[in-house]
Formats: structure tokens, C-alpha cells, sequence
């Protein structure tokens, strides 16, 4: 992925540079933060050591109990932590054994030919799409009926991101323009999986005939739903009526309802359509432009893979958003299109006939995971989502209807999404300076929004498709690329993850977010022993909150940052003190064992209650690839104010959790190399762990693709998965995870 030139190290997918220019204040009480000018260095080189390779079985190491147990009985982690690695391969605990289960390009029926991965297959809607992320798993009873206890057949249902280009086609991607060949193979090769996965014995493989087996690409007919189904916005020449809407693309984390269908997140989808210079005047610069400019798409805006010059037909040129008809409604071209993609979608992975319907009244924006909020009978259910962009925002929806027991094995499982995701409100968060924060209302009902000078809504539905912009009104609190959020399975708190931001500085400028209680580090980082970059926060961290009363619809709630990723040790040439860099970037004191940066996935376990975290990083990665961690959290409040003294007087507050211990917080996974870790899905028995890699080796240019020398990676195949050897292709994969004791993960 490309890198920011302020941010040289940062592993940053182009579609998350920032696009909020709001006046909004990083905190409401932000002024309470004395901001110095004094930059920070900080670093940390750990040592990597010698990987143990998940596809091998390994010696197991003892520890935890067998037993099946309810969720957070595991109160110390049961297995020894793994080093960091920059190996080419899956590093597991001793005791535990990684298998690749299902990769980019494996067949989905019996008549689909295995993968050759030379560049030179085709169909994939009957395939394995690229870049595995997030997913879900769905129980089978041995008759092929929804079984949420059986953990030896179930249904694997997972988003298919992104792209790596070159490697789908045989001497890498064309230029402009982009023949209609190898437009049809990427098209598909995006969207969702649903893939049938069962148990024989100890391992686990999927079913390439299963009549359960499916594809949902770009190209899938889906339904609109909620405030925004028919709005003048969703109007374009493919639905005249806007009740209709063509495919889900750049889908990123999931969320699985109480009743048992898939939510998917619809992430950077605004990168895949073009619109040319002029098109503000060809619109009048009427209120649609301040839209699409601050959803990324200002005019003299280019496509990523350019597929709308494959050819005129219509699966290509609903690429371009041009105003190109004489049309007032856009029901004769595709201006309104962008408006029809960020949303979460529902879908009934047991059920094919079943409508697939995106969500809109849970807003529009940079989707990533879609996490519930504990359930009560008799009220309302709450949704926690994030929007993946630098100085974006987190969201809650909650529901008019109140949750009923028996909606849980309701027939109808769409039907039971129309009733609880269709009505209801959207909230955006707002962050005070003293562990306190408000969830805002976005209601057309608000004269705030109402009367915003920087757009003129509507409707209701034009809220929720210009969420950000609403968001934008209210004032809610700018926030480090929000990701994937979990909710804990006995305290129902809220946890968050905040992967990185170029933008945050300790004096901000044009574009940028100044410190704050919630965001407070900005600091300077090398990469493999070179120069010192610009200020940001290169590791992220992850926040928390508690709901006021623990109440769904709750409008307070407390906060604090659970944990703040950093390296163990300071870069060598940093000009911090040891002291410094302990007050300054590494506040949770984190071991050798424990270090991370840029936590992206965060799913907790509901046997176990372990929260597991997953790391897309750039700026730790000349010391390891990314990995994955197992917690055992505290509680909201559970730590102290932490002061970060920025010099000349300036100082910021923050609330820092209690630090983990040896026994809370390990580090359980590496993964290959140039590599994302990311989607988590477990047995309900606690017994298999499935875990994606995304985009192993992905760093990759037209003129390589015929020297396999020059791959950063050839996994999976020098695992011995598939075609291709030790120097094949690096291929996508999910990834099964048992104990050879039997046990479960990480207990």
C-alpha cells in the first residue's frame, strides 16, 4: 500500500487519508490542553528471534483446562508468548498447530477447477475472492440446519477486501485502458464468501461442493433498506426508484446479529469510482459536490484499478459519478451511485432466495466491524460501529424495537434484521477531556444539523447518507482512524481500536488534529535504524467505554485508552530518555512479549472471553510482521491519570487502564511476510480458532510478477498449500488454529 509522504512508515491504504476538514475541535475541551511546539522521538527496536512454523505440529506445552466453560473464566492466558518474527511463515505457541484452510482462487464448486496460480485463471464468482477479512462463523447440525452449538460443521462467511492486483493475472495488471479480461476476474474477486467448513477428527477442511457454498460480488443485486430506501440520493439508472442497488465492494470487518445472519462493512469503497474535471460546474456546484468532496471523491478524482475503461457497458461505467445526463434525478447516469455504497449489509448466510439488504439507517461512512452490545429483553438493541479514516468517528445505532428472547431463532432471519435495523437512531460520539463523553443524535429533528451552513439537508435519509457531514455539525470528536470495535462479553463494555494517524500532532495544522485527551501521543519514529519521521501517532491504541447505568441507550459514558500500542524499547537514535519514552509512548510499560503497533481487528471470544488483537502495521515492521495478541482486560477506570508533559509547560491528560501483566496480555500469532492479520471466528466449543492473512507479499510492481526471486512472500504455498512451491504466489488465506491437547484457544 502507498504511504503518506508525512507518515513515511505507517502502513496506510491510500483510501484512508483523511477527508474531514471540519472546524470541529479534536475534544470539546481541548483548550483544557496546553499544546507545546516541541516535537517527540520516539523508537524501540526489539530483538526478532526464531519463529515457530504454525504449519507444523508443534510440542504442546500444557495448561488450561479442557472443559467447556462460560466466557471470562480464563483469567490468566494458558500458553507461552511467541517471539517477534520476520519470517516468511505462521508462528504459533508450542502446542498449537496453524493450517490453511481456504485461499484466494479455491474452487467453490465441483466443476471449478483447482487454482493454478499463474495469472491465468478465471471465474471467480465460483472462487475464493482476494484479501480475506473479516468474518463469522455459522453453525450446521449434521442435517444441514442453523445449529449455533455445533462445532463441527458450520458456514465460514468473510469479506473479500481488496486486491492484490499483479498476482491475478499472469504478467501483472494492465495500464489504462484496462482490458475487459482482467476487469471481469478483479470485479468479482471482490465482496463475500460463504464457504461450508467441516471437522474430521482434529482437522478442519472446507467443502468445495457444498450446496452452501457462495459468492456475493460487485455485481450482486441488493436491496436498499431503512430511512435512505428511495431517497432522491439512492436514484440512479440502474434503480430509477432507489429501492435497488448493484453489488458490496473494500468489504473490511463483520459483525454477526443475535438471530444469525452476517453484517458486512462497507470500507474504502469511494476509491473505486472516477470523476473528471468539471463535473462541479456540470452539477451546478449544488450541494451533492460539498458531499462527495468530503466523501473523498472532489472532481479530478481517478479510479484505483480504472475499470471504468474496460468498455461501455454498464458493469464498467457505473464507475464513473460524471453527471452526464439531462436528467434533474440522476436517473440516467451514475452521479448517484457513490451514494448507494458505506453501509453495513445483511446477509443470510443459511439462506440463498433470501434478500441481501444494506442497512442504511446505521449510516454511511468507512465501515469496518459491527459489534452488539449485550443483550436485554425488553430493550433496545445497540450497534457500535467506526469510520476508518484519519480524524473520523465512532457511531452507535440503537433500535426502536425492543429486543425479544425469541427473535434469536426467529424463521426469518431477514425479516428479523427489517425489525431491528431499519428504525431507530444513529448517534456519534463526542470525547470530554475527564473520562466523560456524550453520544450525540444525527436527527434532521436537531436545528444543528438542520441549519448546517456546510451542507443543507434534507430528510432523514439524507443524514444517515451524509453521516460524516451530520457528524461534522454536531461537533463529535475526531478520532485516530477508528476500526473494529467488541463488546465484552460479561461487562458489555465497548472496546475500540485506533490504528494509527499521520494527522495527530502536538500543534496542529491545516488538515491535521492536535493532541487530546482521547488522541494524546504525538511522536517521532525510525524505521530499521534511519532518520527520525514527522510527528503522528505511529501505534495506535485502543479506547474503551462504559455505558452510563450499562443501559443500550445510554447518552453518557465513561472512557478510557485500554491500551496504547508502542514498542518495548526506544529506537536507538531517539532523543527520549528511557524515562521519557515511558511517559511519553509507552504508558502501559509493554514487554518484549507484549508489543504491537496499529491494532486494527478486535474480536473477543465467546467461549473464553480472551480479546484477541490484530495488527495492519508499517511502522513496526522493520522489526516484525504483524501479529496477533490474546487479553484478558480489566475494567473501565480500572488504571490512573496519566500526564503527558509535552515541555514549555504544556501538558495533556489522559486515562490510561490498569497495565497489563505477563499473564494478561501475550503475543500469540506472527504472521508472513508483508502481511495483514486480521478477521477472527472461533468453533462455539472454543476448539478452533480461524484467522485470516491478508495480503501476504503484497508489495509488488507489473515488472516482478515474472521473477518469483523478487516476491517479498510466497505464502502459502512454501507451507505447502496449493500451487506453486516454495517460490509460488502469495495467496490470501484463512487459517484453522487448534490446541494438539484438544483445549481451548488460549486458555
Amino acid at each position: 500500500m502507498n504511504k503518506p509522504a508525512d507518515l513515511p512508515l505507517s502502513h496506510i491504504d491510500p483510501d484512508d487519508i483523511g477527508y474531514n476538514d471540519s472546524a470541529n475541535p479534536t475534544f470539546d475541551s481541548v483548550l483544557q490542553a496546553r499544546l507545546s511546539r516541541r516535537g517527540l522521538l520516539r523508537g524501540g527496536v526489539g530483538t526478532a528471534a526464531t519463529a515457530l512454523f504454525g504449519s507444523v505440529p508443534l510440542i504442546a506445552c500444557g495448561g488450561g483446562d479442557d472443559a467447556p466453560a462460560a466466557p471470562s473464566t480464563v483469567t490468566a492466558l494458558g500458553f507461552t508468548a511467541v517471539a517477534k518474527s520476520l519470517a516468511d511463515a505462521v508462528t504459533v505457541p508450542a502446542g498449537y498447530t496453524a493450517t490453511v484452510l481456504y485461499a484466494l482462487g479455491d474452487p467453490l464448486t465441483a466443476a471449478t477447477p483447482a487454482y493454478k496460480n499463474d495469472g491465468t485463471d478465471t471465474d471467480f464468482d465460483n472462487r475464493a475472492g482476494d484479501h480475506h477479512d473479516g468474518m463469522e462463523y455459522f453453525g450446521l447440525s449434521a442435517s444441514g440446519q442453523r445449529d449455533d452449538n455445533s462445532s463441527e460443521r458450520g458456514l465460514l462467511a468473510m469479506n473479500h477486501e481488496a486486491l492484490t492486483q499483479h498476482f491475478l493475472h499472469a504478467t501483472g495488471a494492465s495500464n489504462n485502458p484496462r482490458p475487459a479480461a482482467q476487469a471481469d476476474k478483479e470485479i468479482p474477486a471482490h465482496g463475500v464468501s460463504v464457504v461450508e467448513v467441516r471437522r474430521t477428527g482434529s482437522a478442519f477442511a472446507y467443502v468445495q461442493d457444498s450446496a452452501f457454498n457462495r459468492r456475493i460480488t460487485p455485481l450482486t443485486e441488493v436491496e436498499l433498506a431503512g430511512v435512505a430506501r428511495g431517497n432522491a440520493l439512492m436514484r440512479t439508472k440502474f434503480s430509477t426508484n432507489g429501492q435497488r442497488a448493484r453489488g458490496t465492494i473494500n468489504n473490511c470487518g463483520t459483525g454477526k446479529t443475535p438471530w444469525g445472519t452476517l453484517l458486512t462493512g462497507e470500507e474504502n469503497w469511494n476509491g473505486y469510482f472516477l470523476r473528471s474535471a468539471g463535473d462541479d460546474a456540470a452539477r451546478g456546484n449544488d450541494k451533492s459536490v460539498a458531499s462527495l468532496n468530503r466523501y473523498g471523491r472532489a472532481q479530478n478524482s481517478s479510479s484505483r484499478h480504472g475499470w471504468e475503461t474496460a468498455g461501455s457497458a454498464d458493469q464498467y461505467q457505473r464507475w464513473v459519478l460524471n453527471k452526464t445526463g439531462a436528467s434533474t434525478d440522476g436517473t440516467d447516469d451514475y452521479r448517484n451511485e457513490l451514494n448507494t455504497f458505506g453501509y453495513m449489509v445483511e446477509i443470510d448466510p443459511y439462506d440463498k432466495t433470501k434478500a441481501i439488504k444494506k442497512r442504511t439507517t446505521l449510516g454511511r461512512f468507512a465501515h469496518e466491524s459491527a459489534a452488539f452490545g449485550k443483550l436485554t429483553a425488553g430493550k433496545p438493541l445497540a450497534v457500535y460501529m467506526g469510520d476508518d479514516s484519519r480524524g473520523e468517528y465512532f457511531y452507535k445505532y440503537v433500535s426502536n424495537a425492543n429486543w425479544a428472547a425469541a427473535d434469536a431463532t426467529a424463521a426469518d432471519r431477514i425479516a428479523t434484521g427489517d425489525k431491528y435495523l431499519d428504525a431507530g437512531k444513529l448517534y456519534v460520539a463526542k470525547f470530554n477531556a475527564d473520562g466523560n463523553g456524550q453520544w450525540i443524535e444525527l436527527t434532521i429533528a436537531n436545528p444543528t444539523i438542520a441549519g448546517f451552513a456546510g451542507y443543507a439537508f434534507a430528510d432523514q435519509g439524507d443524514v444517515v447518507v451524509n453521516a460524516r457531514l451530520a457528524a461534522d455539525a454536531v461537533g463529535a470528536t475526531k478520532m485516530d482512524r477508528p476500526e473494529w470495535c467488541g463488546t465484552h462479553p460479561t461487562t458489555g463494555e465497548v472496546y475500540f481500536t485506533l490504528t494509527n494517524n499521520s494527522n495527530r500532532k502536538v500543534t496542529a495544522g491545516a488538515g491535521q488534529q492536535a493532541v487530546d485527551a482521547a488522541n494524546p501521543r504525538a511522536y517521532q519514529d525510525g524505521f530499521n535504524g534511519g532518520a527520525q519521521g514527522s510527528p503522528g501517532n505511529y501505534n495506535g491504541h485502543i479506547l474503551r467505554i462504559a455505558e452510563t447505568g450499562g443501559e443500550p441507550g445510554a447518552t453518557t459514558f465513561k472512557w478510557d485508552v485500554y491500551l496504547f500500542g508502542a514498542q518495548a524499547q526506544r529506537d536507538g537514535n531517539s532523543a527520549l530518555t528511557d524515562a521519557q519514552y515511558g511517559n511519553l509512548v509507552n504508558l502501559h510499560a509493554l514487554t518484549a512479549e507484549q508489543d504491537f503497533s496499529s491494532p486494527d481487528g478486535l474480536v473477543f471470544s465467546p467461549s473464553t472471553g480472551i480479546c484477541w488483537i490484530q495488527t495492519d502495521d508499517g511502522a513496526y515492521t522493520d522489526v516484525s510482521n504483524c501479529m496477533m495478541l490474546a487479553a484478558i482486560p480489566g475494567t473501565v477506570g480500572d488504571g490512573a491519570k496519566r500526564t503527558l508533559d509535552y515541555g514549555g509547560g504544556t501538558t495533556v491528560d489522559t486515562y490510561a487502564g490498569k497495565a497489563p501483566t505477563a499473564t494478561t496480555l501475550k503475543r500469540f500469532l506472527v504472521g508472513p511476510k508483508d502481511c495483514e492479520i486480521t478477521g477472527l471466528a472461533e468453533t462455539p466449543d472454543g476448539r478452533a480458532l480461524f484467522v485470516n492473512i491478508q495480503h501476504p507479499g503484497e508489495t509488488i510492481s507489473a515488472a516482478n510478477v515474472a521473477n518469483p526471486n523478487s516476491y517479498l512472500s510466497h505464502w502459502p504455498a512454501n507451507a505447502g498449500y496449493g500451487a506453486g512451491g516454495t517460490l509460488g504466489r502469495p495467496r490470501s488465506a484463512t487459517i484453522v488454529i487448534t490446541r494438539t491437547d484438544g483445549g481451548r484457544i488460549g486458555a
